[in-house]
């Protein structure tokens, strides 16, 4: 009964849930009306990606209400498992889900299709574009996704995090969840946003942003000797020793991280392979773009010498 008790209690219901619920019937309704307009193939995928995003936001629901949420206040390695939840687990399914246009079309009437389009032409959207168009650029995202990643495990980030709800939730999370959807979005496929990262330099980005992931876990656990967090020092009720309990957080970190980056590394190896005819010509290719540092903005196709393609860009407006 211990053990069932720490999965079943503990639960928390807070307004995010509502938020949640009123986030599935909208993007439901935007299905309905595009699949009114739509052809049958395509009313199909959407419905397929629609599972994919409502299983991001059931993540993203068991990383902030469940008893995770919970013992991550006790516990350094229940924190490591949440931060993995918002910025690997969450991200990857929503982004697959490809949530935008749906959400779009379940505006009231035309204001979809009206917001769009004063977001991408009016003079006062130009301030949001540009933001928008440098985050979405590869090098920014990935980078994005590492710095995020190492600055809230700063000692005094993390410990102001802990025990300011606020800066918590809304900054910590958020920017966890933030970075993690810009990062993927670059990987996965998220219609009507088109990727523009080349084949090379997603597997460069892959392997980075793991060695940072690895790097940072070391940091925690192999060279060092005793605990960063004050905050987990002499928690009520608990046994576990701080250090002891951050080489645990420091193994999630390593093992989980590469439960998503290596299948992603694989899947993008494999294309290469396809393209090129080869394994070695494949890894030569990941060498050289590694070494060169070239290409984080050009398009996954060959593209002729003396010209580059553009970033990842966001969708040009509402399609069928």
């Amino acid at each position: 009964m211990g053990a069932v008790s720490y999965l079943v209690d503990n639960w928390s219901f807070d307004p995010f849930l509502i938020l949640v619920l009123v986030l599935v019937a909208w993007h439901e309704l935007g299905l309905a009306r595009l699949a009114r307009r739509s052809r049958p193939e395509r009313t199909r995928q959407r419905r397929i990606r629609s599972l994919l995003f409502y299983s991001g936001l059931a993540v993203l629901l068991i990383a902030v209400e469940s008893p995770i949420d919970y013992w991550a206040d006790d516990y350094f390695f229940a924190h490591m498992f949440q931060h993995l939840l918002l910025m690997f687990a969450a991200p990857t399914l929503v982004v697959a889900g490809a949530p935008w246009q749906p959400v779009l079309d379940g505006l009231p009437g035309r204001a979809g299709r009206a917001a769009t389009a004063a977001v991408l032409r009016d003079a006062w959207s130009r301030p949001l574009r540009a933001i928008a168009g440098f985050l979405l650029r590869p090098w920014v995202s990935v980078s994005l996704f590492s710095v995020v990643m190492l600055v809230w495990h700063i000692p005094a980030l993390f410990n102001l995090a802990r025990q300011n709800q606020a800066v918590h939730i809304w900054l910590a999370h958020g920017s966890f969840f933030v970075a993690g959807v810009l990062f993927w979005l670059q990987f996965i496929p998220s219609p009507p946003f088109q990727r523009r990262m080349p084949l090379v330099p997603q597997a460069v980005a892959l392997i980075g942003t793991n060695l940072v992931m690895w790097m940072l876990a070391m940091a925690m656990s192999i060279f060092s000797q005793n605990a960063w967090y004050s905050v987990y020092s002499h928690v009520p009720g608990v046994t576990l020793p701080p250090f002891a309990d951050q080489e645990i957080g420091a193994a999630i970190l390593w093992v989980c991280g590469d439960v998503w980056a290596i299948p992603a590394l694989i899947y993008v190896v494999r294309r290469l392979v396809n393209e090129d005819g080869g394994v070695s010509a494949a890894i030569d290719q990941i060498l050289h773009g590694g070494a060169s540092g070239s290409g984080w903005a050009s398009s996954s196709r060959r593209v002729p010498p003396g010209s580059t393609a553009p970033p990842l860009r966001p969708p040009a407006g509402p399609s069928s």
